[in-house]
């Protein structure tokens, strides 16, 4: 029957005032402390700034390389066999044994179980590829290696972007994979993103390398300039420290200088090694370098065993800020380059949502007088019952702080004609019932019972497709889907609910009446 408890009218009554509520706190400055929230416009609406990045994995590709020669070595040793004259060139490991050990050497490197291919097991595939000639062997990696690195740096290299755009506040930032070596980012709302690129183009690899003052040492010693780009100085290449082992990093002002440094704290592996190492160099100069630049090269006074220092330079506050960002999201795996820049102006948004809205207008206002003179008195409840469904969906996507695209205001315009649909089939089987039962609360209650199948049949369908699309999609699709998910399930609230409710007290105040609908 129609009939709705008292639980069930307040609890509608309660869950429509709130996402109401959160529909108009996009128009009105409401003081809200509670939620926050508001519904974020796309790219293609507010304009923005666009960048395409790509990552350059040549930098993984040789430390790939180095360390199997470095395993290579080990192995060979290991088993007694005479293996020597290691080299790297063209991005391949060359080396040569003797005529005695030739077969022995060839027979463990084509075996795919031996420990210098840990990936057949479990990929069925080698990752490197040998040749040989004589007495001399090459290696170098497959094309399964090379999509394995690349796929692995590329993943790493996107959660590390998302953390460092993150960190810079700016809203609803859309950072998606591209191909093979490529990363999307855009940037709503961003008309100047100078910083972003300057972030976002520094591989920011730490290290902790000693000074050195033996200048005959050109194999363990290398210079490296300071970041005025002007001095320079010996260090050792020995690596005391990375910023693999840092948690925190933060900008300060030291009190007794006044200047500016970024203050970091060490992980306990991190602290160990940091107290080890300035223990036993009490009053050497340790160089802190970023990405091949020393930032400063200070002297250790004393052991610092307390797993935190700090970096000094000539830091303003902006950059120091900014060191401690991309000290915090970790270096990239590669270095990358920015390859695409574009800076999208609001006017094509403004044009976009003028017409959006004027065309959800004209829709709307048509729908509204078709159901009016179709349905007269329940065509004003489908109508509010409408109306409260694109509340109820603002409301919503509000809540989650969702960003509103062009292809989301599709969305929502094909929502209208999802709802204003299921009343149709509501109101055409109660016309029907009408016609074989004289009590009109049995033939309503009879009409919105035996249209519920039609109706989540249809809505339940189309909302797997959405699914689909927001999972197996991207951006714009995404929009789309999200959009006309959440539509469907306020349209069933709307329909099944608020109309059903509003039906519910007309019909049983007017039971009497000829020609109710």
């Amino acid at each position: 029957m129609l009939y709705f408890s008292k639980f069930k009218i307040l609890t509608v009554f309660i869950i429509t005032t709130i996402f109401v509520y959160l529909s108009f706190s996009n128009i009105f400055k409401f003081d809200d402390y509670i939620l926050k929230n508001k519904i974020n416009l796309g790219l293609d609406l507010q304009g923005g700034s666009y960048l395409l990045l790509e990552i350059d994995n040549q930098p993984i590709i040789s430390q790939t390389l180095q360390n199997k020669l470095v395993d290579l070595k080990k192995f060979f040793n290991n088993k007694s066999l005479r293996v020597r004259n290691f080299s790297i060139d063209n991005n391949k490991i060359f080396f040569e044994t003797d005529n005695s050990n030739f077969e022995a050497v060839q027979e463990i490197l084509l075996d795919k179980n031996s420990d210098l291919n840990p990936y057949f097991e479990k990929f069925k595939t080698h990752q490197f590829t040998l040749d040989n000639q004589g007495n001399f062997f090459s290696m170098y990696l497959s094309d399964y290696g090379i999509v394995l690195l690349n796929s692995s740096s590329l993943d790493q290299a996107v959660e590390i972007v998302r953390r460092r755009v993150d960190e810079t506040g700016t809203n609803e930032p859309n950072i998606l994979r591209r191909g093979n070596n490529r990363i999307l980012v855009e940037l709503p709302g961003l008309d100047d993103p100078a910083r972003i690129k300057s972030l976002l183009g520094k591989t920011a690899n730490l290290t902790f390398q000693f000074v050195s003052s033996n200048e005959n040492d050109t194999f363990g010693t290398e210079k490296l300039k300071f970041d005025n780009e002007i001095d320079e100085a010996l260090v050792s290449k020995r690596i005391i420290l990375n910023g693999d082992n840092l948690v925190d990093a933060k900008p300060r002002m030291d009190t007794q200088t006044n200047e500016t440094i970024v203050s970091f704290t060490l992980d306990r592996v991190g602290a160990k090694k940091f107290g080890r190492a300035t223990t036993q160099n009490v009053g050497k100069q340790l160089a802190i370098i970023l990405d091949g630049k020393i930032i400063s090269a200070p002297s250790i006074r004393e052991p610092i065993l307390g797993g935190s220092g700090q970096i000094s330079g000539n830091f303003t506050f902006q950059s120091a800020t900014d060191l401690a960002l991309l000290l915090r999201s970790g270096a990239l795996p590669a270095p990358m380059n920015i390859i695409e820049e574009r800076t999208v102006g609001p006017d094509l948004g403004k044009d976009s949502i003028k017409s959006g809205i004027i065309s959800l207008i004209v829709g709307f206002s048509l729908v509204v007088a078709f159901m009016i003179y179709k349905y007269r008195f329940f065509g004003l409840i489908a109508n509010f019952a409408l109306i409260t469904n694109l509340l109820l969906l603002i409301g919503i996507l509000t809540l989650f702080g969702a960003t509103l695209t062009l292809p989301g205001i599709a969305g929502i315009i094909l929502t209208v004609g999802m709802a204003v649909d299921a009343n149709v089939l509501i109101f055409e089987r109660i016309k029907e019932e009408i016609q074989k039962e004289d009590n009109y609360i049995i033939a309503f209650d009879s009409g919105y019972i035996k249209s519920r199948t039609a109706i989540i049949d249809a809505n339940i369908t189309t909302l797997i497709a959405a699914v689909i699309l927001f999972f197996m999609g991207s951006g714009p699709v995404k929009g789309f889907s999200v959009t006309l998910g959440v539509g469907i399930l306020t349209t069933l609230f709307s329909v099944y609910f608020i109309a059903r409710l509003l039906s519910s007290i007309y019909v049983k105040t007017n039971k009497h009446k000829e020609n109710l609908i």
